[in-house]
């Protein structure tokens, strides 16, 4: 019941909005080579309550533990078997260094146990060079690692929420290095489209001709959309850039139906069309129950006792099922409604709409995850 009301108010306020749902370009494209870019580095998480890594078990560890402790003038080669604190956990620790950052500023690292290590609570992050895809480092990362997860064991039952071996830590990483890189180029700028579309990308670029009141933008793929920049705009880059992000256009989508048969989820885009077609839905029941009853012999009787089953059938019809008729072109309200109208649960919906795509019916790409 509470899938098939979340259908129905998905499609009742898809139909509340206007045929022509204007948004930013702002919000469907990006400018391109504005991006993140990934880091990664190795390192030790310390202070933890015997929650750490074996070392017996993590060999990488020991290693690792052993390196650290030279560099700091600390010789254990000579008791390197004795090392066998749990107190230490290796970790992989990443990070997103944002597009213009500059030296100097702070940003959010993530941090994963690597080995065998329990729990990374109240932990704190050893010096940890981050590296990005060329190898360079970009970023050092040092901190409290805190995970959000309660874990909690005893001698019969532990309970654990959240996952105690992932954490992160809030402005955990300092910039070391910046990324070198000019916005606008001799040819001007090109925006990228996160969804490839020709009808979009074409509405964009008449969008972009209309506020500069000159053919600069035009698209040169479904994904790109290419302006020039010249005159007043070359002076002011970033304020027209932020000029074109607050224009509003109307993206087309193809009309697509995504299907989550694992846990019952439909989503339905607003030009799915419905040819004509008559659904039928039938529930057929069948219950079985199994009531085992004891026979015991009478008093002072030679009998034993015996557990006798006991079996009762029950076939159960929903006779109230009708065939129902969908008219032709439907809207996705419409044919929500119609489905909801012949009592169809979201997974009994499921099949009727592969039964309809099947039937040539239905006008829509059909996805099922």
């Amino acid at each position: 019941m509470p899938g098939r009301l979340l259908i129905t108010l998905l499609a009742l306020s898809l139909a509340a909005l206007p045929a022509a749902a204007q948004v930013r370009i702002k919000d469907i494209a990006d400018v391109e080579g504005v991006r993140q870019n990934q880091l990664v580095g190795y390192g030790l998480v310390v202070g933890l309550n015997g929650t750490g890594d074996r070392m017996a078990a993590a060999p990488f560890t020991r290693q690792s533990v052993i390196g650290m402790l030279e560099r700091l003038g600390v010789n254990t080669r000579d008791q390197e078997q004795r090392l066998d604190t749990k107190n230490i956990a290796a970790v992989m620790v990443t990070a997103q260094l944002p597009a213009f950052s500059r030296a100097g500023a702070r940003i959010d690292v993530h941090v994963a146990a690597l080995g065998d290590a329990t729990n990374l609570t109240g932990g704190t992050l050893l010096v940890t060079p981050l590296l990005g895809a060329d190898g360079e480092v970009y970023a050092v990362a040092q901190g409290q690692v805190a995970t959000g997860a309660i874990a909690a064991r005893g001698a019969a039952q532990s309970i654990t929420r959240g996952v105690p071996t992932a954490g992160r830590v809030a402005s955990g990483a300092t910039i070391e290095r910046e990324l070198a890189f000019t916005l606008g180029n001799g040819n001007g700028i090109r925006l990228t489209l996160r969804n490839p579309d020709f009808t979009t990308a074409r509405r964009i670029a008449e969008a972009v001709n209309r506020f500069a009141r000159s053919p600069v933008a035009r698209p040169t793929d479904p994904g790109t959309v290419q302006i020039a920049i010249a005159g007043p705009a070359a002076a002011n880059l970033v304020g027209f850039i932020t000029d074109i992000e607050q224009l509003r256009v109307e993206p087309d989508q193809v009309a697509r139906v995504i299907i989550d048969e694992a846990n019952g989820i439909i989503v339905m885009g607003a030009n799915v069309r419905v040819s004509t077609v008559a659904i039928a839905q039938g529930n057929l029941t069948i219950r079985v129950t199994e009531t085992p009853q004891v026979s015991q012999p009478n008093p002072f009787g030679n009998g034993e006792t015996v557990v006798v089953p006991r079996t009762e059938i029950e076939i159960q019809e929903d006779n109230n099922r009708r065939l129902g008729v969908v008219p032709g072109n439907v809207t996705l309200q419409d044919l929500v409604r119609s489905l909801n109208a012949l009592g169809v649960g979201p997974r009994e919906m499921i099949q009727i709409l592969q039964a309809i795509k099947a039937a040539g019916a239905l006008q829509a790409e059909l996805e099922v995850m």
